[in-house]
C-alpha cells in the first residue's frame, strides 16, 4: 500500500493541501482560500482561525478526492509564509489578528531601531541591508508600543508554521528557518537575545527553536479530528516558504544555485558557510539542518505580469478555450526583438530588497515612445524581471563568491518558455526547469519531512530526486543587446533613487 506525506503550502492567499510520495512525486491536491485584511494603510492581517479552517477543509477534501486512507498518511507538515505574528496566551488563546508579511506598518519602528547601530546605512554594513516597516523585530516594537496590554499578556508571539504546529500538536514552538528571520545566530542555533534586549524587546516571548526536519509531535485527538487524519500521526516542523521550495529546486549541495519567480522573484544558494548579507542579500537558515540559505529576494516578479494583465490586458477578450491571460501574453511578446525595442520596465511596483535594498524606489518604463505597442510594454516586463534576476546572480557571484553556472527554476514563472529562454540568454547560463515548478514548496518541505523520517539519510540525497524536465541553453547572438539593456537597467536605478526618495517624503502620496 502506497503511503504519502501530506504537506502543506500555507501561502498569502489561500492554503494547497498536496500529498507527495516518498520518491518525491505529487498524488494529489486540493486548494482552500482564505482572505486577508487591511483595517489601515499600510497594515495587513489575517485570521489565524482561517488558516486552520483551510487546512482542514483541503485535507478532507484531498483524502476524499485520493481515495487514501488516513492510514496511508506517514506524516503532515508545512511550508509557509514567513514573517508572520501571531501573539499567544499562556492558556493558548491567539491574542489579536496576525500581523502577516506584507504588513508595512512599523516602519518608524525600523527607523528607530537602526538609529540604535547609529545609522541605517551602519546597521545594513552590520546585517547586510536597512530594516524596513516588514520585518519582524520592528513589528515586535510597534506592538510593545502600540498595543503594550497585548505585548504584556503574551507569553510568546509564534509565526504561521509555529502557529499551525502548536494547532497540530499543542507545542509552541518555531522551526530555524522561520526563527532566521527575526534574529537568531545562526552558527550556535540560539536567539540574539543581547540584540533583542539591547532594542527593547523581552526574550522570554521568543519560543524554542526546533530544526526543520524535527518530528515535534503527532496529532492530537481534537487537530485528527478536524483534520480527518489518525490521531497520533506524526508532525514533522517545515520550513518558510523559501527554504522549502530551495529543496523543490533539487538544488541542495554546497553552494548550488537556484531561483524563484513567482509573485515574488528570488535567487538563492545553499552553503555550509554563514556569510554576512550585503546589497540587500540576506543570510538565514535553511531547512537543511547543516546549511544557510543565501537569500537574495525581489519583492515583485511575476506579481508585475498580474499588474500588466489586470491593468493593460483588461481588454482583452480571449477565445472561450484559450489557456489563459499568462498565455496570450507569452504569444505577444514573441514577435518581439531582445531589448523591446529600447524599452526598460523596472518591476519595483513595492519597493524592493535585492539587488538594491530600498523601500521607496518604484517601477518606471523608461525611453518609452509613440513607437512602441503593448506588446512592447508588455516584453519589457519580462525582460526587467530577468535583469533584475541577473543583477542578484552578479552580487551572488562577485560579492559573495559563489559560482552558478547553471540555474535551477521554480514557481509559476518557469511554465513559461520563452520567459526561461529569456532568462538563459540574459544571465548568460544554462537554465533548467522542474516537473511542476509551482509545487516546488509543497514538494520541498515533504522532502525535508522525509529526511527527518528516515526515509532519506540526508539532503545531499535529494539531488537524486529532483530532476530538471526542461533545459534552456543560452543563445549568445543577443548577448550584445542584453549587455548593453542590462547596464542601462542599473543606471536607471542610480539616475533615480534621489527622485524616488524625494516623491516618499511628501505625504500625499
Amino acid at each position: 500500500m502506497a503511503q504519502f506525506i501530506l504537506a502543506h503550502d500555507v501561502g498569502t492567499g489561500g492554503n494547497k493541501a498536496v500529498l507527495v510520495d516518498t520518491t518525491g512525486k505529487i498524488y494529489s491536491t486540493s486548494f482552500e482560500a482564505y482572505s486577508i485584511h487591511y483595517p489601515h494603510p499600510n497594515w495587513a492581517e489575517q485570521n489565524p482561525e482561517d488558516w486552520w479552517e483551510a487546512i482542514s477543509k483541503s485535507t478532507r477534501t484531498l483524502l476524499q478526492k485520493s481515495g487514501i486512507s488516513p492510514g496511508q498518511v506517514l506524516a503532515m507538515t508545512f511550508s509557509t509564509q514567513m514573517l508572520g505574528i501571531i501573539p499567544m496566551d499562556s492558556d493558548g488563546s491567539v491574542l489579536r489578528p496576525a500581523i502577516i508579511w506584507l504588513d508595512e506598518r512599523a516602519e518608524a519602528q525600523a527607523q528607530k531601531l537602526m538609529r540604535k547601530f547609529i545609522s541605517p546605512k551602519v546597521f545594513a554594513k552590520i546585517a547586510g541591508a536597512e530594516m524596513c516597516g516588514k520585518d519582524g523585530m520592528p513589528k515586535l516594537l510597534w506592538l510593545k508600543e502600540n498595543e503594550p496590554h497585548i505585548y504584556r499578556k503574551m507569553c510568546c508571539f509564534l509565526d504561521v508554521g509555529g502557529y499551525l504546529l502548536y494547532r497540530s500538536t499543542g507545542r509552541m514552538i518555531i522551526d530555524w528557518t522561520g526563527a532566521s528571520v527575526f534574529g537568531m545566530n545562526l552558527k550556535k542555533k540560539t536567539w540574539l537575545t543581547g540584540v533583542f534586549r539591547y532594542v527593547g524587546l523581552d526574550p522570554s516571548k521568543f519560543p524554542p527553536l526546533v530544526r526543520s526536519t524535527a518530528v515535534v509531535g503527532t496529532l492530537t485527538p481534537q487537530a485528527a479530528k478536524d483534520l480527518g487524519l489518525l490521531e497520533g500521526t506524526p508532525v514533522v516542523a517545515g520550513a518558510g516558504d523559501a527554504p522549502s521550495a530551495a529543496v523543490g529546486s533539487g538544488s541542495v549541495g554546497e553552494g548550488e544555485g537556484h531561483a524563484y519567480i513567482g509573485t515574488s522573484g528570488w535567487v538563492g544558494v545553499v552553503t555550509t558557510k554563514t556569510p554576512t548579507g550585503k546589497s540587500g542579500v540576506a543570510t538565514i537558515h535553511s531547512a537543511d539542518p547543516g546549511k544557510a540559505f543565501l537569500f537574495a529576494e525581489s519583492e515583485m516578479a511575476g506579481g508585475c505580469l498580474d499588474w500588466m494583465a489586470r491593468e493593460v490586458c483588461k481588454d482583452v477578450r480571449l477565445p472561450e478555450n484559450s489557456p489563459g491571460i499568462f498565455a496570450y501574453m507569452d504569444s505577444e511578446i514573441s514577435g518581439v526583438p531582445p531589448g523591446s525595442g529600447g524599452l526598460i520596465f523596472t518591476p519595483w511596483l513595492y519597493g524592493e530588497r535585492a539587488p538594491v535594498s530600498d523601500t521607496r524606489v518604484r517601477s518606471s518604463f523608461i525611453n518609452l515612445s509613440a513607437n512602441h505597442h503593448r506588446e512592447h510594454l508588455l516584453r519589457a516586463v519580462y525582460e526587467g524581471v530577468v535583469y533584475n534576476l541577473r543583477w542578484s546572480l552578479e552580487i551572488v557571484e562577485k560579492k559573495f563568491g559563489f559560482a552558478v553556472p547553471v540555474l535551477r527554476l521554480i514557481g509559476g514563472g518557469a511554465k513559461s518558455g520563452i520567459w526561461m529562454q529569456m532568462l538563459a540568454d540574459v544571465t548568460k547560463r544554462k537554465v533548467e526547469t522542474v516537473d511542476q515548478p509551482q509545487e516546488a514548496g509543497a514538494v520541498g518541505v515533504a522532502l525535508v519531512a522525509a529526511v527527518g523520517l528516515k526515509i532519506y539519510p540526508d539532503f545531499e540525497s535529494l539531488k537524486t530526486v529532483v530532476h530538471p524536465a526542461q533545459v534552456f541553453e543560452p543563445d549568445a547572438a543577443n548577448d550584445k543587446i542584453y549587455d548593453f539593456m542590462f547596464e542601462m537597467y542599473k543606471e536607471v536605478y542610480t539616475s533615480l533613487k534621489g527622485l524616488y526618495s524625494k516623491m516618499h517624503k511628501e505625504s500625499f502620496f
